[in-house]
Parts: structure tokens; C-alpha cells; sequence
């Protein structure tokens, strides 16, 4: 009989998401491919959520769809709600959103499996996963792991795409790229910069979150003034490919412990070079010297900007494919179900005390107090 798989995404965005939205899209590729070759997928998210899995909706739309709602932690504990109600329709549960789940999670025998999408060296997390250091994580990458050793990582596995995904383009036009959001640990500052040092233009593919919105305005707008500095703003997958497919190359100047960096592999499955600073997990995404340059410093990135045209744009099916992804996952679902604990026998109906009698006769003549 086929796995019977739950997975569990954030509710902030649609799965697949319409523009940004790099966990959710990473849950749409997994689960679609899981359902392809040929496990029960039921798939956790908001209304508006496409899949050929079964979609339990827990919400209207995608809370950032929705400008009513003020503390998304209401819908994503109500979430993890509808997802124990069902806990006995799946054979595994899969979690993509955080660490809320885990004191239910640590309540019951279901095994579960929790991928970490986001940084971990954030000082508030350590008293979280020190409690909980039974909870079984996987990281996506193993630079990801440094802050919390101690942690139960069962696994890395790192990110895949769908290899008709985006379009393979081997003669680039004459602009850089910078996708993403504009937040300081991003430095678009650095990306302009680097563009200006080189005279290529630059185009800005990026989100704007609230929280974010004074340092674009105080820091980057600023830097906007040039003809040849374009921002686009937030775009959607096929306004990616046609961008990241014309580039001469993607910037990747973060500042910043960075868990994964989809947009790094995006780029390379659209064959186009990738210029990153030697950050989180860049060294173990990009192969220096080969599709991209990792570099640590601006003069460095300079320099190997010039360079750029050197490198190879075919890297991505090697080892980014939506098929590897799921393959490891899969492993890692059958050793966590080879290691859990067996349920518990039923035991044998004892004599009821007098009281559990008692109890029952007043149950049985509708006058309990229930």
C-alpha cells in the first residue's frame, strides 16, 4: 500500500506561491512530485492553493492575501489543529512551518519529520530546540545546522526543481540580476555597486515586506536614481525565467547566514552564472570556479564579475532536480518509520470500580454532568 503523506505548509503564502515565496514553491515541487510517483499526498495550506494531492484549505485565501488578519499564529495553530484531527489517515506528517507543532507532535504516536526553512542562529531559538531536542529536523543545507548541534537533524536535504521548471538559455543579453527582497542581510546595495564598478545594467527583481520598507526607502530608492539601475519589483515564475535566463549573471552579494538561497539553483537551471559572497550555504550550493564565483569581498567580486563569461552555464540536472529532492526525502520518511516506537497493545477491559459504575449508570439514565 502506498505512504499515506501529510504535508504541512506555511499559510502566508499560496502553494505554489503567485510571486515570492521560496518554502512554499519548495513544498509545492515536493509534493507534487510525491504524488507523481504514486504516494496518498494530502497537502496542508490556504485556499487557493493548487495541487494534485488532496488540499485541506485551512484558510480563505493566503494570510498575506488577507489584510484582516493581524497575528497569523491564530490560523497556524489552527492548522496544526485540523492536521492531529486527521493524524490517523497518515502514516507520516511532513512539517514546513516552524516549531509550534512540537509539543502536540511530542504527544502522540505518529511519526513526524519537521524541515527547517529559515536561519537558526537567532538566540531565541535555543532554549526551543534544546527542549525539544527529540524532535526529528531536517536542514537544507548542513551550514544551517552550526547554531544548534545539539539539535535531532535526521537529514539534510537540499532544494530541487522541476527540470521543465525554466527555460536553458546558452547566449545571455547584457544586464545583471538581483531576485529576491530587499532587506539588508540581501545587500541590493551591493549588487547596485557592483553593477555601477562593471557599467552593466542592473535589473531589481524584489519584495518589499512592510518591515522592510524604511530601509528601501532611506537606503536603496536613493541608489535608484540611474538610467541604468532598474527596479522591477516582486515578479512570478515565468517573469523570472524570462529574467534570469537573459542575464549575464545573478548577483548574490548577502550579508548574512543564508539557510539555502533557491534563487541560486534557479539561476542555474536557466544556465546563467551565479556571483555570491561566501555566505550560510553558498559554498555548498555553487560550485566556484565552474557555474559560479564565491567571493569575499567586494574588489573580489569585481574582479571575477569581468570574468563571468568564462564560466559554464550547464550545471542544475546534476544535482538540483525535483527527482533528487524527493528521493532523499523518501529515505529519510522509510528509516523514520522503521524507528518509530510500535503503538501500544490494547489492554484487556478490567471490572470497573464501583465509582467508573456508578458513573456509567448515570450515563446510561442521562444524568451525567458531561
Amino acid at each position: 500500500m502506498p505512504l499515506r503523506i501529510a504535508q504541512v505548509s506555511p499559510l502566508i503564502e499560496t502553494v505554489p506561491p503567485e510571486c515570492y515565496g521560496g518554502t512554499e514553491r519548495i513544498v509545492s515541487y515536493l509534493t507534487e512530485e510525491l504524488v507523481r510517483v504514486g504516494l496518498h499526498v494530502t497537502l496542508f495550506a490556504s485556499g487557493g492553493s493548487v495541487t494534485a494531492a488532496r488540499l485541506v484549505a485551512v484558510s480563505e485565501t493566503s494570510l498575506r492575501a488577507d489584510a484582516e488578519i493581524k497575528d497569523p499564529l491564530t490560523r497556524n495553530i489552527i492548522e496544526i489543529e485540523e492536521v492531529f484531527k486527521r493524524g490517523e489517515e497518515f502514516d507520516l506528517i511532513h512539517f514546513h512551518d516552524g516549531y509550534v507543532h512540537f509539543p502536540l507532535v511530542r504527544r502522540q504516536l505518529i511519526p513526524t519529520v519537521t524541515t527547517v526553512h529559515g536561519r537558526m542562529d537567532l538566540p531565541d531559538l535555543v532554549p526551543i530546540f534544546q527542549e525539544f531536542r527529540d524532535m526529528p529536523l531536517v536542514s537544507i543545507s548542513d551550514n544551517q545546522r552550526t547554531p544548534l548541534p545539539f539539535a535531532n537533524w535526521v537529514g539534510t536535504v537540499p532544494h530541487g526543481l522541476p527540470e521543465d521548471l525554466y527555460s536553458f538559455r546558452p547566449d545571455p543579453e547584457d544586464y545583471f540580476v538581483f531576485i529576491g527582497r530587499i532587506c539588508q542581510e540581501k545587500r541590493p546595495d551591493r549588487a547596485i555597486e557592483l553593477a555601477k564598478r562593471i557599467g552593466m545594467p542592473l535589473k531589481i527583481a524584489a519584495k518589499v515586506d512592510k518591515a522592510d520598507e524604511e530601509y528601501f526607502e532611506a537606503q536603496i530608492k536613493p541608489l535608484l536614481n540611474d538610467s541604468s539601475i532598474e527596479f522591477v519589483g516582486e515578479v512570478n515564475e515565468a517573469q523570472k525565467n524570462v529574467l534570469l535566463g537573459g542575464a549575464k549573471a545573478l548577483l548574490f552579494p548577502i550579508d548574512w547566514p543564508e539557510p539555502f538561497g533557491l534563487v541560486m539553483i534557479e539561476s542555474l537551471a536557466c544556465g546563467t552564472p551565479v556571483l555570491a559572497f561566501e555566505c550560510g550555504s553558498v559554498p555548498e550550493v555553487l560550485a566556484h570556479g565552474k557555474t559560479a564565483f564565491v567571493v569575499r569581498s567586494m574588489d573580489e567580486a569585481e574582479k571575477a564579475l569581468r570574468q563571468i563569461g568564462t564560466l559554464s552555464r550547464q550545471e542544475f540536472e546534476q544535482r538540483f532536480t525535483v527527482e533528487r529532492m524527493a528521493q532523499r526525502y523518501l529515505h529519510l520518511y522509510e528509516q523514520l518509520l522503521m524507528d518509530a516506537p510500535a503503538a501500544p497493545e490494547p489492554r484487556e477491559a478490567s471490572k470497573p470500580t464501583p465509582t467508573a459504575a456508578r458513573v456509567g449508570n448515570r450515563v446510561a439514565n442521562g444524568n451525567a454532568c458531561v
